[in-house]
């Protein structure tokens, strides 16, 4: 009978993996904040700099599929290893082009290349060294690290651009990404000796027959739908800030202030929510709270003309709308068993980087060519929220949370139907 035991070392483990998310997406929104003066050093226009940022979604649409087959067939070190490597290499070598745009377009795209081998890790991670008890919290906080990456690139680029320069700073995020991508290597295991907990939490079935096993799931369809809504207007509303706000007064810097807080608001959110996901072993209910709670977030964005109630209505939309993400996350893997996490982790991502392109442009499209006004894609992306939240309504609760001896003992074993993986074979070895 297989000894299940939890290591301490799982939280070194989530340490080095948040660290090395956060610098890849800090490598991603680096020009966001410096468009302009980007645009001027490098001689191109303002859409060749975005497109340093939009090359993400577009490459993680190509190589989201491939990375989640790896990371299942060759586990954690091998998969995110390779994001860690991709992430380190180029973006040391980003650091190192000057101003050849065209030097630093090809190094921003073998960072993109290495997104979706770390995000795509989250649940994995989790799984393999975190009790089901623990697991949303894991999840939460391997996300968290997407959203500190982010709210970093945005204050310390304009920061470290005035006192460097762009040269600068790019050496200096360079060098950073690659230390971080050696300590990753370095201290980065696959497994614990032991599974921390019953096999159901641990045995998975290898990427391409878990695709056949999560499409057969009524609810994952309805989850990705809920994934390609709420990562859809998160992307959307992010790049646009701006040009939402401008219209109706409001400066740039109360655009980028609503932007940051929005951020803060998503990190808060995705440290709390996920823990009391944990704590109540419930995960429904908590989803249809955040798509609630997000929806009045993105009214007050869409109408707000205090700048006070704009400010809340920002915190409240990142709060929820992000928050929602590593229960989503966790919920999916568990309603997909034996489906491998990254393979599940991997869709519901994609559906965000899909409908992000596909927002960015339809808001760009369908905005007032008077005022320059996005209240009406506003209020049709507030129509696709309440869509979500009743979609959310018929989902089904985990029936790993909802199985009654489960949730008196975390540590009981569990009946499975066998099933050969990557994750059995490690510990058999064992």
């Amino acid at each position: 009978m297989t000894n299940y035991k939890v290591y301490g070392y799982r939280w070194v483990m989530l340490a080095i993996f948040m660290v090395m998310v956060a610098v890849n997406q800090l490598l991603w929104i680096t020009f966001a904040p410096i468009t302009v003066d980007a645009a001027i050093f490098f001689k191109v226009s303002d859409l060749m700099i975005g497109m340093l940022s939009m090359s993400f979604m577009i490459v993680y649409m190509v190589v989201s599929i491939p990375a989640s087959w790896v990371i299942d067939t060759y586990g954690i070190k091998v998969g995110a290893g390779i994001g860690a490597l991709l992430t380190g290499s180029f973006g040391l070598m980003r650091g190192m082009a000057g101003a050849d745009f065209n030097l630093v377009m090809v190094a921003q795209i073998g960072i993109a290349i290495g997104q979706p081998f770390l995000l795509n890790s989250i649940t994995k991670l989790s799984a393999r060294w975190f009790p089901l008890k623990e697991r949303a919290t894991a999840a939460g906080l391997g996300t968290l690290s997407m959203y500190i990456g982010i709210l970093l690139g945005m204050v310390l680029t304009p920061i470290l651009f005035a006192s460097k320069g762009l040269s600068g700073m790019m050496s200096l995020y360079g060098i950073i990404s690659a230390a971080i991508a050696i300590i990753f290597l370095v201290f980065s295991k696959d497994a614990p000796p032991t599974p921390p907990c019953e096999a159901h939490g641990e045995e998975r079935a290898l990427a391409l027959d878990g695709f056949r096993l999560m499409f057969k799931s009524r609810d994952f369809w309805l989850l990705m739908v809920i994934f390609f809504i709420g990562l859809g207007v998160f992307n959307s509303v992010t790049t646009w800030i701006e040009n939402i706000l401008m219209p109706r007064g409001f400066t740039a810097s109360q655009a980028g202030n609503t932007g940051g807080i929005m951020i803060a608001g998503g990190i808060l959110g995705a440290l709390i929510m996920p823990f009391l996901s944990d704590y109540y072993r419930r995960r429904t209910p908590f989803i249809m709270i955040a798509l609630a709670g997000a929806s009045i977030g993105l009214i007050g964005i869409t109408f707000a003309t205090n700048y006070t109630l704009l400010l809340a209505s920002g915190a409240l939309l990142g709060f929820f709308l992000l928050s929602s993400g590593p229960i989503g996350f966790q919920y999916g893997a568990e309603i997909t068993y034996p489906a491998s996490e990254g393979a599940s982790n991997g869709w519901l991502l994609l559906m965000g980087q899909v409908s992000g392109i596909a927002f960015i442009f339809g808001m760009d499209g369908l905005k007032s060519q008077v005022s320059g006004s996005m209240a009406n894609p506003l209020t049709g992306m507030i129509l696709l929220m309440i869509i979500a939240l009743v979609i959310s309504s018929r989902l089904k609760e985990s029936k790993i949370l909802t199985n009654n001896e489960l949730v008196l003992n975390p540590d009981l074993q569990v009946k499975t139907v066998p099933v050969k993986t990557v994750d059995q074979k490690f510990h058999a070895k064992k």
